[in-house]
């Protein structure tokens, strides 16, 4: 089994995977720690690093998000192309819900 070592707001996690998916781990944990490192010096609170916990949630919330505008993106292209998409969207959100913005805040 292989093993990966990545480094998120100055803590470095060990994280197995399956044999030659090392590199395709290193890819994604390099684009989530560019995301995460983009939000912790944007939110960086005046007495030093943003907690891991607070700064893993808004790096969720942030690639939840782009992941929403490209599913929507692509499901209305599929729409236009065939008059009605095929892959099914998350439910709305309930009115009145906090949304997810691309810049780390949330919206409501």
């Amino acid at each position: 089994m292989g093993q990966v070592a990545v480094t998120l707001n100055g803590r470095t996690y060990t994280l197995q995977c399956t044999d030659g998916e090392e590199a395709r781990v290193i890819e994604l944990a390099g684009y989530v720690t560019a995301r995460a490192d983009a939000l912790a010096e944007e939110f960086q609170p005046a007495n030093g690093l943003l907690g891991d916990d607070r700064l893993l949630l808004l790096t969720c919330l942030m690639l939840a998000d782009e992941l929403w505008q490209m599913r929507e993106s692509f499901a209305a292209q599929q729409s236009a192309h065939n008059g009605a998409h095929s892959d099914p969207l998350p439910p709305p959100l309930p009115s009145g819900a906090a949304t997810p913005r691309a810049n780390g805040r949330v919206a409501r």
